[in-house]
Formats: structure tokens, sequence, C-alpha cells
């Protein structure tokens, strides 16, 4: 799933979901009979579209995540054709994905040219230079391709020791340090820190994350957490960012008991869950991710789901439920109690459901809140989805308010929230068992007690 994203005509070109116009292009020229009739379907696009809709297709194309061969193979002559509009605004990362991908296509000759082009262009601007093989190494690293990353950071090396600017020196180190990191050369990334240390610079706080989740991701754990310590060492915090790239290397390795120990571990730190947690976490565990399969069976309380899982899983939701996760999630004031669902992943938003509705029934049989006149969970319209205007989230929602035979229905004002009268609401979760929802344990029944108590 991919999210929104706004694309300046300076700015750094993210990976977007295609617009309506963007699809109706692609589509029509994947289903053209004569392949020659694509620079006429391109140049009509390009006349036709906005700047935002012409870059959005342009950054479709020369994503590694949308990567086909016949459609990517456009990317090129589409920028040709993009460069020449009054609008267009040159910058070095579109030209380093553009040569990133050519190469992947081994597309030699027209990659050197641009390359030699734009190294020209920049010869002396050197922060600029720097720049572009920074965003060169980035953009081969997304494309997975070893050598050319090897080749970059080799360029971006030479100017690093030519160079007396410390920005030139830091960012370069940066993306080097970063890019070995990428493709797996963790040993080379070390050495890129040492020679940093060695020029009086310190590493920063991205080059050990950036080893901590290149050993995580290759399952070297003990590395891994050597960088931890090294990081603290360095005099930087343990947070969200770092545990989180943890969380999901032990998910990737499938080491729940592991996972579970970190998020003990991350508790006891004080160091708030977010909602990437949630994500990491719960798309780990293979259990819950069959049970939400099937919405017909699944079950519909915590205690419930708990008892019908694994010991790790049930672990890990024991301690997901213990976070302040839903809080974030949630906003409650008196003329609206909104549930956003947005950037959780089908498990999550599963889990999410369960804690919502026992967070519910236990604030309003306390009685020491004011009932909101209107309930509304945002789940998305499914406009960023796998299947355009098919939410998988709001699927979920549907099925589990039809089974719970729960008052909320389809906003007609915004077809990707479910709403409900909150008196209307409120009842009808009343009557339900207390402990209907109840929490997995008694230590979690106490801080939901507290969190109840501190509203």
């Amino acid at each position: 799933m991919i999210g929104d994203c706004g694309l300046g005509l300076s700015a750094t070109p993210v990976f977007c979901k295609l617009t309506k116009h963007g699809h109706r292009l692609i589509s029509s020229i994947a289903t053209a009979q004569d392949p020659s009739t694509s620079i006429g379907l391109l140049r009509k696009f390009v006349a036709s579209s906005s700047k935002h809709v012409a870059l959005n297709t342009l950054s479709h194309l020369l994503s590694p995540s949308t990567y086909h061969p016949r459609l990517s193979s456009l990317g090129f002559p589409l920028y040709s054709i993009i460069r020449q509009e009054p609008w267009f605004s040159w910058n070095t990362k579109l030209v380093a994905d553009l040569i990133a991908l050519l190469y992947r296509q081994e597309r030699f000759d027209e990659a050197e040219i641009l390359f030699s082009e734009t190294v020209t262009k920049l010869e002396f601007k050197e922060r600029e230079l720097c720049n572009f093989y920074c965003n060169l190494v980035d953009s081969h690293a997304k494309q997975k391709s070893e050598k050319e990353v090897m080749d970059s950071c080799k360029e971006l090396k030479q100017l690093i020791l030519q160079s007396s600017s410390v920005y030139v020196k830091r960012r370069g180190y940066e993306s080097i340090v970063g890019g070995f990191c990428a493709i797996g050369l963790l040993n080379e990334a070390e050495n890129s820190i040492e020679e940093m240390r060695d020029m009086g610079l310190k590493p920063s706080l991205f080059e050990i994350r950036s080893l901590i989740y290149g050993y995580g991701r290759l399952g070297c754990f003990e590395d891994m957490k050597r960088s931890i310590v090294q990081m603290e060492n360095e005099g930087f915090e343990l947070e969200i960012v770092c545990c989180n790239m943890v969380v999901s290397s032990f998910g990737a390795h499938n080491k729940l008991s592991d996972m579970v120990s970190w998020l003990k571990k991350m508790r006891n730190s004080g160091i708030s869950l977010s909602i990437r947690t949630y994500n990491s976490v719960l798309n780990s565990c293979p259990e819950i991710t069959l049970m939400v399969r099937d919405l017909k069976t699944l079950p519909l309380s915590i205690n419930e789901l708990v008892d019908n899982l694994n010991n790790d899983e049930a672990d890990l939701v024991r301690e997901l439920v213990k976070s302040s996760v839903l809080d974030q999630a949630m906003e409650w004031k008196s003329s609206e109690l909104k549930l956003d669902l947005h950037g959780m992943h089908m498990n999550s938003a599963y889990l999410i459901f369960l804690q919502w509705f026992d967070e519910m029934q236990q604030r309003f049989i306390a009685g020491n809140q004011v009932v909101p006149a209107e309930i509304l969970v945002v789940c998305g319209s499914g406009k960023h989805s796998a299947v355009r205007g098919e939410s998988p989230v709001k699927g979920l929602a549907k099925q589990m308010m039809l089974r719970l035979k729960c008052p909320m229905r389809v906003d007609r004002k915004n077809i990707g929230c479910l709403i409900a009268k909150g008196k209307v609401f409120k009842e009808w979760l009343c009557k339900l068992p207390p402990n209907e929802y109840g929490s997995p344990d008694d230590s979690a029944k106490t801080d939901a007690s507290e969190n109840v108590a501190m509203c």
C-alpha cells in the first residue's frame, strides 16, 4: 500500500500511487497493438496533464516497486518529453532515479550520456555534485544494483577526499554507509564509519541506524545488538525508529519470542509504540494473518483472539494492548469521537478495533466522560489500495460491525468512513457483556482502568 504524496517541481520525487489520468495512460500503452504509438500517447498525455500528474506518472515508471520491463522502458522517453515543458525544474534526484533505471535495463549508453551530462552541468557546484552522487548511490541501492552502488561510492569517495567542505564529507559518508548497508556490505559500511572517525567526523545517528537495520535484515542479530551498544556509547538514546527496525528484523526472521522480549524492553524503557510497530509485529504473526483472511470466523474479542493463538503470538498481543497506540488513533470530543485507521495494515486495524470496543465500553460504563454526539471510524475509501476503490480495512470494519450487530453504517457524505449516533452506539455497546472485550490478562486490565481514571 502506498501512501499519499505531493510532488513539487524541485522536490525529491517519491513513489506515488498513479492518478486516474496516469492509470489511463498506462492502460492505453499496455493494450496498444502497435508499440510505436507509445511516444505519441506520451506526448498527448503530457500536453493534457498538470505538472503534478506528469511527474507523478514518471515517478511511478521509475520506481523499483512498480517495475515492469515494457512500461518502465517508457521512463526515459517520458522524461525527455517532460523536460521540454516550461514548468519543468531540473533536479538531481529525478536524474539519479532515471540513470539507475537505465542501468537496470542495461541501457548503458543512454545512462552514461545522462550521467556525463549531469556531471558536466554540476562540475563547479561541489555541493550539488555531491548530492547527485548521493542520490545516485541511493537510487542504485533501491534497484538492487550492487556493482553500480559500489562504483558510485568510489566516485563519491574521490569527491570527499578532494573536498575541504565538512558538509560534503558528512553528506557523502552518510550515503556511502547507507548504500553499503542497503546491499548487505556491512564490513565495508563499518570501515567507512572508521574512515569518518579518522577524518575527525563523529558518525551520526543515521549511519549507526543503517548498520543496525543492515545487520537485522541479514539476521546477524549479535552484530545488530553490538551496533545498538555502539549507538548508545556514541551518546544516542534508543528511540522508536531504531526499535521499529529491530522489531521488523526479528519479525522478518520469524523470531517472535525475541520480538516479545524487545517489546517488553521498550515498555520498561518508556518508549511508546507506534502504528509502524503494530504493523511490523502483527504482519509477522502467521496465525493472525490467517485469521484475518476469513472475516466471517474472526474472533471478536481480545480474550477469544488470545485463546486461539500460540504462546508467542498471544504474548505479542498482550504486549501491544498495553501500549498507547489506540490513544494516538482516537480523538474524543463532545461533538465527535473519531477513530482514524489511516496507516494501519489489516492485522493492526483488527487488533485496534478490538481494543477500541474494550476501551469504549469501559469509558461508557465509568460514566466520567460526555457521550459524543457522533461516532466516526475513518477506514479510507481505497484510493491507495492495491485495487483502487476497494479498501481492505473498510471491508474488515463492515464485516465486524455486521457480525456484532453494531449500529454503525457507511457515511453517505464520505464512503471511507463508518458513522453512528453517539447515544445509539453507547446503548448498543453497554448491552454487551462486560467481559466481551476484556483485556487478556490482569496487568492489561489494570492499565485500562488507569486509562479510564485519567480521562
